[in-house]
């Protein structure tokens, strides 16, 4: 009776899934076509608001505005590595930059007669100033920004970086390792340690990629740091020791930091109380003392 009962289950399993393996057969070869030939989508009317082609289509509006302004070649290439600090590294980028120098101003001269200060030279003269170095205040800006981040997320990548090491990957493999687990985390940092990744994989030495980074991205902490893996690979010492001393001392340095905004709050915090708290406690604590003395003058001079 039980190899009766285990003979029909069993039947039934493989008449079920002979079943199933039709039903979705087609299914499946569909699920292989799309995967061994990809389907193209249509292109849609819409297409050019993305912001790859949005910036590109921006970029051809304002290239005629580039020949308005006169520049150097020393002046375009002090403006190419302040937008490469910033994470600007395309050509149409330059070209959106130059030309927010004349656009801005331009829309500001327009904005004038709409205030209704229009007759007032001195106000076109100033929008003009201010228009062209806007788009030099936003970059500033964006240059700190971007250096905010990467000083904040470098020692987390480089504790990234010693456990792949200690895991028995080469630097360059952790590095990559590194690059790829903190694309969504911290972009920043992942974008500049892969241009060193694709620099270091078109041929460049190792050495000269790290110090194109420490170039590019212009900041004391990451000069250090190449000088730190510089050193260790011409002297031949753990590199995994050295970048595990480096991150822990970036904490220390960064918690000494806070510690010393933390004291200067109580300097920093005597001004607004001179000027403004203060007067308010007199005002309330005097104000009617003042008062009743003014009443009793008046009163005896009457």
């Amino acid at each position: 009776m039980g190899l009766a009962l285990f003979t029909f289950i069993a039947i039934f399993v493989l008449i079920g899934s002979a079943g199933l393996l039709m039903a979705y057969r087609a299914t499946m070869t569909q699920r292989l076509l799309e995967t061994i030939t990809p389907r193209v989508e249509p292109r849609h009317w819409l297409s050019w608001l993305k912001p790859s082609r949005a910036g590109e289509s921006l970029g051809a509006v304002v290239q005629p505005l580039n020949k308005i302004l006169p520049k150097s070649p020393q002046e375009v290439s002090v403006a190419q590595q302040r937008l490469m600090r910033a994470g600007y590294r395309e050509d149409s980028h330059l070209h959106l930059f130059y030309g927010a120098k004349v656009l801005v101003p331009l829309l500001l001269c327009v904005a004038i007669p709409l205030s209704g200060h229009g007759s007032n030279v001195m106000f076109y003269l100033l929008a003009l100033g201010l228009g062209y170095l806007i788009p030099d205040f936003w970059l500033g800006r964006r240059i700190k920004r971007r250096q905010t981040e990467i000083r904040l997320a470098l020692p987390d990548f480089l504790d990234l970086m010693v456990v792949c090491i200690e895991a028995g990957l080469s630097l360059d493999q952790a590095l990559a390792r590194s690059t790829e687990e903190m694309k969504q985390s911290q972009p920043e940092i992942a974008d500049e340690m892969g241009l060193v990744i694709l620099e270091q994989r078109a041929g460049c030495p190792r050495l000269d990629a790290w110090r194109n980074l420490a170039q590019r991205v212009d900041l004391e902490i990451i000069r250090t740091l190449v000088a730190a893996i510089v050193q260790a690979d011409q002297f031949g010492t753990s590199i995994a020791k050295t970048l595990r001393v480096y991150a822990d001392g970036l904490r220390v340095r960064r918690r000494q930091q806070v510690e010393e905004m933390a004291a200067k709050t109580a300097v920093k915090l005597v001004f607004p109380l001179v000027f403004f708290i203060f007067p308010c406690i007199f005002i309330v604590a005097l104000g009617p003392t003042i008062l009743a003395i003014q009443d009793s003058i008046n009163k005896y001079f009457k």
